[in-house]
């Protein structure tokens, strides 16, 4: 129906916490030395040059390291969705600490300006318990690649570079990406030269396209920011921006969203603590 439509345009535009780049199985790919030209690959952007190897491990390892650290923050996350007109839909305040048991990890403390009501705890509790890696799987529905799962590193080039930071353009991969077409979105990740630093992820929307063939998305973007909070670990997600504009069904609609995390708190998760990490099995696919 018409809810799980726009709930669609959220996740291609938005895609709030399928965010997390656990995956970055793209990542993995050795890349092509700078200096050697591939027939195959599209002209690149007036003003973009080539990636030299050592340029793409940057990315890479940046890209990595945030990844596997996302996990282990605790923190309180805002957020807000509004309508097309600047009208708030939902609000909701959430506390999140990956130290605790799965189902105690999501705690909403505000919901729509009130106190969480029983179905909202249960409904995070719920949320939690599915993170569980050893609960069994009881759905034999296929998620959707996450934005980082899609990332195709290797073929990564500068769009533009100042004296402080480089501007890198991530291709996406083409098979198995149903989410972020690759010749409709743009993802360009800015990184700090000092100290290699990840500071902003954005996806744009290149041109409109139909989505589960009733939503049209004209346009949208979204912007992720990324701070160092301890200078002995690399960088978190600390905010997330984005619009969209679409039409179900000739009937036109749009809305944003702004996510904000703070109160950050490195933690040990709780699926370490029988001293296993929890590998990036992610990445492994088919």
């Amino acid at each position: 129906g018409t809810v799980g439509a726009v709930k669609t345009v959220y996740a291609l535009l938005l895609f709030v916490l399928a965010v997390a780049p656990v995956g970055l199985a793209a990542a993995e790919a050795e890349p092509a030395p700078a200096e050697v030209e591939d027939p195959a690959a599209p002209p690149l952007p007036p003003g973009a040059r080539r990636a030299t190897w050592g340029e793409v491990a940057i990315i890479n390892d940046s890209l990595h390291k945030v990844a596997e650290s996302l996990s282990r923050w605790a923190y309180t996350e805002h957020r807000v969705v509004r309508d097309g007109k600047g009208r708030v839909k939902s609000e909701q305040v959430i506390r999140f600490d990956p130290s605790k048991t799965f189902s105690e990890q999501w705690a909403p403390v505000q919901i729509n300006g009130k106190p969480p009501s029983s179905r909202d705890e249960a409904k995070y509790r719920r949320r939690g318990e599915e993170s569980d890696p050893e609960r069994p799987v009881t759905s034999s529905r296929r998620t959707q690649p996450s934005l980082g799962e899609v990332l195709d590193v290797g073929r990564s080039f500068i769009a533009s570079e100042t004296e402080t930071h480089w501007v890198f353009e991530i291709p996406l991969l083409k098979f198995g990406n149903e989410r972020f077409p690759p010749e409709k979105f743009q993802v360009q990740a800015r990184v700090r030269k000092e100290g290699t630093l990840l500071e902003n992820l954005s996806v744009l929307l290149r041109e409109s396209f139909r989505a589960k063939l009733v939503v049209k998305v004209k346009s949208g973007d979204a912007s992720l920011d990324f701070a160092q909070i301890d200078p002995k670990h690399p960088p978190t997600l600390v905010s997330i921006t984005g619009d969209a504009d679409w039409s179900i069904l000739f009937i036109g609609g749009g809305g944003s969203m702004e996510l904000k995390r703070t109160d950050l708190r490195r933690v040990k998760p709780y699926a370490e603590r029988f001293e296993v990490k929890i590998g990036n099995l992610k990445s492994i696919d088919f």
